[in-house]
């Protein structure tokens, strides 16, 4: 994918007008605001009429009387990466930018994800997943020591449903896995705990403007605090970052067929963003996928984008198109 080989089929019509949502109900909230007006400037910047709103009761009835061209949801958290409001879409007609509902429902659930990624034959994490109701019937306590028997050392422990390292804990002794389940049970009734791999973590944006999903390249994430949580992904200082990631090339080939990989199990389309972690041997492991990632000026996607030698905006308007041809396609 190179700019200057965009034609009439993938570049946007003057004027097309898009409505961009951001905000919503959930955790990330003024997250999805930043993206949100990040990706309203860059359409505007392509001759894109854009349209910024919040998602509310009067929404589904503007959309039917007075139809966009394309919406994009820069929604993240439940309000946008559930598949609910997606669903709404596509009963509507009104082409989207981002996964199918059905895609986005199982990326959202990261258990779900973890299997069906495993299932194409990508190394993830060994992990058990724990509702809240069987943690507290079958009493903590035994339900930990079945666990540590089975993840000895260091975990993580995270919501089954949720981004931006909301809810996540890394811990390594009894007390601190306690104190991790509460932790995560306060973001969903769902918790995984997962092994955790010491490494690089690296992001790997997937884009698809209509030839295929091409990966971008890998963006490496180092936090100063080394946890890369809520603060050090969307304060600015708080985090590093490499683009492109400073690993071994045929290290770097690898994780990108796996970011592809992971990207088509989950039936994913336009953009995608594949988190993986590289061990000390060389081994990319996946630890989850966002539909709707993040696309702030902290953002890993912007970041691959220019290490790549794209225009943001000129990517987001391809984009934008791509979802009206999908749609037009049925």
């Amino acid at each position: 994918m190179t700019d200057s080989a965009a034609t009439a089929r993938s570049l946007p019509a003057s004027g097309q007008r898009v409505v961009v949502l951001a905000g919503g109900i959930s955790h990330e909230r003024e997250i999805s605001l930043r993206s949100g007006r990040k990706v309203a400037d860059a359409l505007a910047s392509h001759g894109l009429h854009v349209e910024l709103r919040d998602p509310d009761a009067t929404l589904l009835p503007a959309l039917l009387a007075d139809r966009p061209d394309v919406v994009w949801p820069a929604l993240h958290g439940a309000s946008g990466e559930d598949g609910a409001l997606r669903s709404l879409l596509e009963f509507l007609g009104v082409p989207y930018v981002g996964s199918r509902a059905a895609a986005t429902r199982l990326a959202w659930d990261k258990p779900t994800a973890k299997t069906l990624v495993e299932r194409a034959g990508v190394p993830t994490p060994h992990s058990i997943t724990l509702t809240r109701d069987a943690f507290r019937e079958l009493g903590a306590e035994s339900v930990l020591a079945v666990v540590r028997g089975e993840l000895p050392g260091e975990i993580a422990v995270k919501p089954a449903q949720g981004g931006s390292a909301q809810g996540v804990s890394l811990v390594a002794t009894d007390d601190e896995l306690r104190r991790a389940m509460v932790q995560a049970y306060t973001y969903c009734d769902v918790a995984i705990i997962e092994q955790r791999i010491r490494g690089t973590e690296i992001a790997i944006g997937i884009i698809d403007t209509g030839d295929g999903p091409v990966a971008l390249p890998a963006v490496e994430i180092e936090p100063l605090s080394g946890v890369y949580d809520f603060e050090a992904r969307y304060n600015a200082g708080e985090t590093r970052f490499y683009a492109p990631a400073r690993i071994d090339e045929v290290i770097a080939d690898r994780a990108t067929a796996i970011a592809l990989d992971a990207h088509r199990a989950l039936g994913l389309r336009h953009v995608s963003r594949i988190d993986l972690i590289v061990d000390g041997a060389g081994t990319p492991w996946f630890l989850e996928a966002s539909v709707m990632p993040g696309l702030t000026e902290t953002s890993t996607i912007a970041l691959a984008l220019e290490a790549a030698g794209h225009d943001v905006g000129w990517v987001y308007a391809a984009l934008a198109q791509a979802a009206i041809r999908d749609e037009s396609r049925g």
